[in-house]
């Protein structure tokens, strides 16, 4: 089977655009994702899928994690995460209770690390979650390869 093809089958399933943050000693990492997941509701846990070869892999083994679900107007932020950064920051920081988080997403899940699996060419990240809050708004959508939103009805 071609992967290259198995990864435009996926692609039909559309998913929210999320960029994890944590912290370490050199400040704030992120990496945009739209492998995510809820678990479980007791306990309450989700699960973000991270490629082997990103750069922040290292920084979420075993750290505190913040899933920030983004917005329609928050693709500049999606595509910063993604290593193409703009000159001036397109978001803001806020403090959460367990590191920054980026100002005006649609959702914050907060969570402590619970357990960390191997997933191929991917790691798979739970996080128990210890704080949430969500807000009204229209999400940023991911489908076929393009950031895409929900139509009007």
């Amino acid at each position: 089977m071609d992967a290259r093809k198995f990864r435009n089958c996926v692609g039909h399933f559309a998913t929210g655009v999320t960029v994890i943050t944590c912290e370490t000693e050199t400040g704030t990492h992120g990496l945009t994702a739209n492998s995510f997941t809820s678990v479980s509701l007791d306990p309450m846990l989700v699960l973000v899928s991270v490629d082997r070869n990103a750069k922040a892999l290292n920084t979420l083994k075993n750290n505190k994690f913040i899933v920030n679900v983004l917005q329609v107007d928050q693709q500049d932020t999606a595509m910063h995460f993604a290593g193409r950064p703009k000159e001036s920051l397109p978001f803001e920081w806020e403090d959460g209770k367990l590191g920054k988080r980026i100002k005006n997403s649609l959702a914050f899940i907060e969570c402590e690390p619970w357990a960390a699996y191997d997933g191929g060419d991917h790691v798979l990240f739970l996080g128990e979650v210890k704080n949430f809050e969500y807000h009204t708004g229209q999400p940023l959508l991911y489908y076929c390869g393009q950031f895409s939103e929900i139509a009007a009805k």
